[in-house]
């Protein structure tokens, strides 16, 4: 079958968001153009660690262009999204591996997000042969979401897919785990909660 591609040159939004409470929430990031909205789910610490990536990757484009990209230092401020994802929410696939890059000509960052595939295999080399087809087969590979940024966009979008991320469960103040509504037992209290 061939891979279905949700490709979004230049998208009228590009956000991170969540569905549910705190320590139940489900992460998705969501493409929009011309009323087509596409959105895929992925792990709380993807949309951290993608963020943090696209933070460093325009910093890297301000240095080796001698700040002559079109990239802002911070989030400008008329560009920033803070409105809730669009609905109704329908999941294309779950989120696998993501890739990064910055196309010079065009002054867009490239991100893409690909299907979550289970690969069945006995050996460390069929793993490594599996891998290699999948990243190779581009006609009958999984699902894909290709999304071009500007800089500004880009900023924005780590921004706030930083402020979502951080807007879950505070953490624990001896064990940094998250704290629980319910309670939390913590491991550096030997399991115990400690009393009031």
């Amino acid at each position: 079958m061939p891979r279905q591609v949700f490709l979004y040159e230049q998208p009228d939004r590009f956000v991170a968001g969540t569905v549910g409470q705190p320590g139940q929430r489900t992460f998705f990031l969501q493409a929009s153009v011309a009323g087509r909205t596409t959105s895929v789910s992925l792990e709380k610490t993807q949309v951290e660690a993608l963020a943090e990536r696209i933070d460093e990757l325009l910093d890297e484009v301000v240095r080796r262009t001698s700040g002559n990209a079109p990239v802002p230092a911070v989030a400008p401020p008329e560009v920033y999204d803070t409105a809730p994802l669009e609905t109704p929410i329908e999941e294309e696939f779950r989120v696998g591996t993501m890739a990064l890059a910055w196309d010079g000509a065009e002054e867009r960052m490239i991100l893409e997000a690909q299907a979550l595939v289970e690969i069945d295999v006995e050996t460390e080399d069929d793993l490594e042969s599996a891998e290699e087809r999948l990243l190779q087969d581009e006609e009958n590979g999984p699902p894909l979401l290709r999304v071009r940024l500007t800089g500004a966009q880009a900023r924005s979008f780590a921004k706030r897919a930083l402020d979502v991320v951080s807007a879950g469960r505070p953490p624990c103040p001896l064990c940094s785990l998250p704290l629980d509504p319910e309670g939390h037992v913590c491991p550096r209290q030997n399991g115990y909660r400690r009393s009031a």
